[in-house]
């Protein structure tokens, strides 16, 4: 685990006093939000298992979801909703969701890590860390975040439309999801801009 804290302990080294990890879950699937979470945890806190929230099952996600939020110092998750996706494309309305998530916490932090190699639209401090859900542990800790609760948002859209199969592919491009969109048409919860690809 302590790997997981080599760059924000370097990062604190060089005077940072306060950092938070942002990463976001559902720019990918052809339904629903986009869902982003900004977790500020207490330095070298070590929780088991934290990892990067695709290499984890989705109990052990269930699990650590609610011991990451009992440890952080603060915690914001955030979503953008298909609508801004539609209107600002996927990365406006990731930055978007980012940005509402790192305003709910109830510190401003001096500087986020953000989850890939873009951060041009972080409305605070920010510097990209490539891979930083596998790297640190403010960013394992927020990509978990942003997946369980983007994922229990599907399961309630599963009841709602259910012959889709959210609750199996979470609103991703599986071949029996094309298959319904094909038989029953999309969903208002379905990204048009994302359904033009389809063949």
């Amino acid at each position: 685990m302590i790997e997981l804290w080599t760059l924000e302990n370097e990062i604190y080294a060089g005077g940072v006093k306060l950092l938070c990890g942002v990463d976001e879950a559902g720019r990918g699937p052809l339904a629903g939000p986009v869902c982003a979470a900004a977790v500020i945890l207490p330095q070298n806190c070590e929780i088991q298992g934290l990892n990067d929230s695709k290499k984890l099952t989705e109990k052990k996600r269930g699990a650590l979801f609610d011991v990451i939020c009992a440890s952080a110092v603060s915690y914001g998750i955030a979503f953008a909703t298909v609508e801004e996706i539609e209107e600002y494309n996927i990365l406006g309305a990731t930055f978007m969701a980012m940005n509402r998530a790192i305003a709910r916490l109830d510190r401003v932090p001096e500087l986020a890590l953000i989850d890939g190699n873009r951060n041009t639209g972080i409305q605070i401090p920010s510097r990209c860390v490539i891979g930083g859900d596998g790297k640190c542990a403010d960013i394992a800790a927020a990509s978990v975040l942003a997946k369980v609760t983007r994922d229990r948002y599907m399961l309630q859209m599963a009841e709602l439309y259910p012959q889709y199969g959210f609750e199996k592919h979470k609103g991703y491009g599986t071949k029996a999801h094309y298959e319904a969109i094909r038989a029953y048409g999309p969903s208002p919860i379905h990204r048009p801009s994302f359904l033009r690809k389809m063949h």
